[in-house]
């Protein structure tokens, strides 16, 4: 597997102007409301081509994409955000087959000013590039703790990268060569996309640069149980999806979710009985696990206070990840087609 030399600098190249047709813009969204209609105020005059593509709303996106200037596409079930990106590129390639790079965005998210410029100036100076992306911050922190952890998750160190998120700028030509996005996929779809292209050789980058404010809009402890469910059967699926190829794509996570969120409390409460409660000392990794992410975390320069949210959620997050995982598991033993999973609450 490929990856950047260890010269390879961040290129700092904001000033240089976009040329005509250089990128197009492609928006996936599903009852996203006011934030849809933030997120295409905030693309005014940025790109000439944008595209909506819709899953299923019931909020009126559809026609609002449209009235806006966007070409809208509604995509068909089973919806994914990966079909929805393929779709949305497959449009703009229709129109332009020569495009060279193209700018993902989700629907609860308004692209920063300047953010296009840096970016195409990056693919530009390195044919190698396939992905970058820049700093992602959550619009509203202080409304919630969960909004607060999806900031502390996006505050990722410029530099070469794994994999960037769905809202990143993207070489086509690259995407082509791998057929784009795994459309089946209900959740982790661009990090199997970046694995995927760092195997043909293509590397992915962070620049140090501000891109998009996102809106994440969890309020309540549900919402955040059901996200960290879906990353666990996306993990599970991915490192299923890439098992017997080289790189070990997800295998450790896999195993660490396997550990903490099903195998660990199942053996300290299934036992409990007949080991007279003494199994339930199996429970003492959880602080000792929160501890190491804690550390870990100060290490990142985040506050004592930041560092312990984290550490307590992603502790608490096995469970859900675990679960995740089974459900992965289960569907795929009784040949059960998965379907997505949805944390956000329509907003009108």
């Amino acid at each position: 597997m490929a990856s950047p030399p260890d010269s390879f600098q961040i290129p700092k190249t904001t000033e240089l102007p976009l040329t005509e047709g250089a990128i197009g813009i492609v928006v996936i969204g599903r009852n996203e409301g006011e934030r849809l209609k933030a997120c295409l105020r905030s693309l005014k005059g940025q790109a000439e081509r944008i595209v909506y593509v819709d899953s299923g709303s019931s909020d009126g996106s559809l026609e609002y994409a449209q009235a806006s200037g966007a070409a809208a596409v509604a995509l068909e079930r089973p919806f994914t955000a990966a079909r929805a990106r393929n779709a949305g590129l497959e449009h703009l390639r229709a129109i332009n087959p020569e495009l060279p790079f193209v700018q993902f965005l989700d629907g609860d998210c308004e692209l920063r000013p300047g953010w296009l410029h840096a970016g195409v100036a990056a693919l530009a100076c390195d044919s190698g590039l396939a992905v970058v992306c820049g700093r992602l911050r959550e619009r509203f922190p202080e409304a919630s703790v969960y909004n607060r952890l999806c900031d502390l998750e996006w505050d990722i160190a410029a530099g070469p990268a794994e994999s960037s998120g769905g809202i990143a700028m993207m070489r086509v030509a690259a995407l082509a060569e791998v057929q784009g996005f795994t459309p089946e996929l209900i959740a982790g779809e661009e990090p199997d996309l970046c694995f995927r292209l760092r195997q043909r050789g293509y590397h992915v980058l962070r620049l140090d640069e501000e891109m998009a404010l996102h809106d994440a809009a969890m309020l309540r402890f549900g919402q955040w149980w059901r996200r960290a469910r879906r990353g666990g059967h996306a993990y599970a699926e991915g490192a299923a999806r890439h098992r017997h190829e080289p790189g070990r794509f997800w295998q450790r996570e896999s195993r660490r979710i396997a550990l903490w969120g099903l195998a660990l409390p199942s053996l300290a409460i299934g036992f409990s009985i007949p080991t007279v409660g003494l199994s339930l000392a199996l429970l003492a990794g959880y602080p000792a696990l929160g501890w190491r992410v804690y550390r870990a975390s100060r290490k990142q320069r985040r506050s004592p206070a930041d560092a312990r949210l984290y550490a307590q959620f992603c502790v608490l997050g096995k469970i859900p990840e675990g679960l995740g995982l089974a459900e992965y598991w289960l569907r795929r033993f009784v040949r059960s087609p998965s379907a997505i999973i949805e944390h956000k609450m329509p907003q009108r």
